[in-house]
């Protein structure tokens, strides 16, 4: 079963495409069910975020195309309009690409951690969905794995700045002193609290956390000592605000050129920073603009956040090398799962001599013969029946010098290598205690 990782990303596409190509969490369910229902398509997981879509795709052979043609055919975009946009990773590239991916090694702002738990998210909705079988349900457990050690094991993450931490940056740029700024924050995720948190440090004079959910909105506000407002209530506010930072996923923008006209007539021409995160966008583009608006999209950070890159690149190769391993160690699992294996036959071999044995040991009570001597007969004959053939390939082993086996013998048995190689007199011995086991048939 092929895997694929098939999707698009800041580096290959613009947001006005992104978004286009954007899924809905609220939608995410029923989107992965769709595609598990395409021919030859084995299992499925979609990860969606501010900066790439993707999807990771088991799939039949010959059934390689299916995944692109369902991407356009959802979408309803028009039949090769994502071509020059999209990359395709097969087999052990998709899982390197996955690593790199969780890892934060593919993200506009390398290392950064925040894509570990969107990862994450998308896992727990192709759970819910039960599009996983066990080959990238493994995937995603192992990813999580190497994710941990780059972490752990690198200083990936020692200078990363996230997309939040880049949009307050860039603001006091513009406003020197956040202290007498009034900020807007719309949206109450990860990234929004990222940002009401830097803000809090840098102590802006007014925070106001907007959000669908009232609710979301007042909690996050509380933490960080702001003012939560509904959506519905933005007309009103937006005249006070110097600066706005929104993120959401909201399928429409909130933001639209007609409110912000209004607003940026009351304000008498005093400049509005905005920063839009989201994907779809919240901000219509015209808003960019009015006079004395200055709006900046998530492909505009791309340039701050190169800033900082170089600090972080000699932890990012020592990550790939993590990964390469990594990828060779999950793609051993994966061809074992196509190899016969030995374990099935053996632990078969060994159920049908228990089942011998406990016969003729039962017969032996029903002749009256003692229980202890009935339970010695069965230890014992069990014992040489199961080691028997391991034993005269040992003892060959060992008379013709095959170390590679002995050592093997030891591994597998979780014995002593050195007593291993020496047991030659124990070989010996359980050879006899074959030739008695034929005597007693």
């Amino acid at each position: 079963m092929p895997l694929i990782a098939l999707g698009l990303n800041h580096l290959t596409a613009p947001v006005s495409l992104r978004e286009q190509v954007a899924f809905d969490p609220d939608d995410a369910n029923e989107a992965l069910l769709e595609l598990t229902r395409e021919p030859g398509v084995e299992e499925a997981m979609i990860l969606s975020t501010c900066n790439r879509t993707e999807l990771y795709v088991g799939v039949a052979a010959g059934a390689e195309s299916i995944p692109q043609a369902w991407l356009s055919r959802h979408h309803h975009l028009t039949p090769g309009k994502l071509d020059e946009f999209l990359y395709r990773h097969d087999e052990q590239d998709a899982v390197r690409h996955m690593f790199r991916v969780a890892t934060g090694l593919d993200s506009m702002v390398l290392g950064e951690p925040q894509i570990l738990g969107q990862v994450k998210d998308a896992y727990q909705q192709a759970r819910e969905a039960q599009s996983l079988r066990a080959p990238l349900d493994r995937l995603l457990q192992h990813t999580f794995a190497v994710a941990k050690r780059v972490r752990t094991d690198t200083r990936i993450g020692a200078f990363t700045v996230s997309v939040a931490f880049t949009a307050v940056r860039l603001a006091e740029q513009v406003f020197s002193d956040l202290s007498d700024a009034c900020v807007l924050l719309i949206g109450a995720g990860d990234t929004i609290e990222l940002a009401a948190k830097h803000l809090a440090e840098k102590k802006a004079r007014r925070l106001i956390v907007a959000n669908r959910t009232l609710e979301a909105a007042q909690e996050l506000a509380g933490r960080y000592g702001g003012y939560a407002i509904a959506l519905a209530d933005l007309p009103q506010h937006l005249a006070e605000v110097d600066i706005v930072i929104s993120s959401t996923a909201a399928r429409q923008p909130i933001l639209t050129r007609a409110m912000v006209e209004k607003a940026m007539a009351t304000r008498r021409r005093k400049p509005m920073f905005m920063v839009d995160i989201a994907v779809p966008r919240d901000i219509e583009a015209g808003v960019g603009e009015l006079p004395d608006v200055y709006l900046y999209g998530i492909d505009d950070l791309r340039q701050v956040i190169d800033d900082n890159r170089r600090s972080r690149e000699a932890a990012a190769h020592e990550a790939a090398t993590i990964i390469d391993l990594q990828v060779d160690r999950y793609m051993a699992w994966r061809r074992a799962l196509t190899l016969k294996n030995p374990a099935l036959d053996m632990r078969q071999h060994a159920e049908v001599y228990r089942d011998e044995v406990l016969d003729k040991a039962r017969t032996m009570l029903a002749r009256g013969k003692s229980a202890d001597e009935a339970l010695a007969f069965l230890a014992n004959t069990l014992t040489n029946k199961l080691l028997h053939h391991p034993s005269a390939r040992l003892r060959e082993a060992a008379l013709s010098g095959d170390l590679d086996l002995l050592h093997a013998a030891g591994r597998l048995y979780g014995l002593d290598e050195t007593q291993t190689r020496d047991s030659s007199q124990e070989l010996d011995k359980s050879l006899e205690g074959d030739k008695s086991l034929k005597r007693d048939k």
